[in-house]
């Protein structure tokens, strides 16, 4: 089985930290793009750098790699398999999942050693 095919989107991302109970921005909710994750404790926002919020921790210059799909639940070990190649890399990743497909959030100083590392094990990045 050949390896997936990864997408560099153009736009920087940052992960935000709120309290649980915080109102989701409304430019937010209106981009292009967004995750939000929410537990008992927190709320987590990853959205373009562009749009700012009000967190009380917040980690900018991260770039999103897509794996390109849609991906089918049955498919096992893609993550595993490209988190793994980037560990060996010495890259930190920050991963997010949607219905479809899945999302490798990277440094934008680790960017090009990533995209170096996914090429070098077989991927093909655009």
């Amino acid at each position: 089985m050949s390896k997936q095919t990864l997408q560099l989107l153009s736009h920087k991302f940052t992960i935000h930290s709120l309290d649980s109970d915080a109102a989701i921005p409304m430019q937010v909710v209106n981009a292009n793009i967004f995750f939000i994750a929410k537990t008992e404790d927190e709320l987590s926002i990853v959205c373009p750098s562009s749009i700012k919020v009000d967190s009380f921790a917040a980690e900018d210059d991260w770039r999103a790699l897509e794996v390109l799909g849609p991906l089918g639940f049955s498919l096992t070990g893609i993550m595993a398999n490209i988190s793994g190649v980037l560990a060996k890399a010495h890259v930190s990743i920050f991963s997010l999942s949607t219905y479809d497909t899945d999302y490798i959030l990277v440094k934008e100083q680790q960017i090009n050693d990533a995209i170096k590392a996914l090429k070098k094990d077989g991927y093909l990045v655009l």
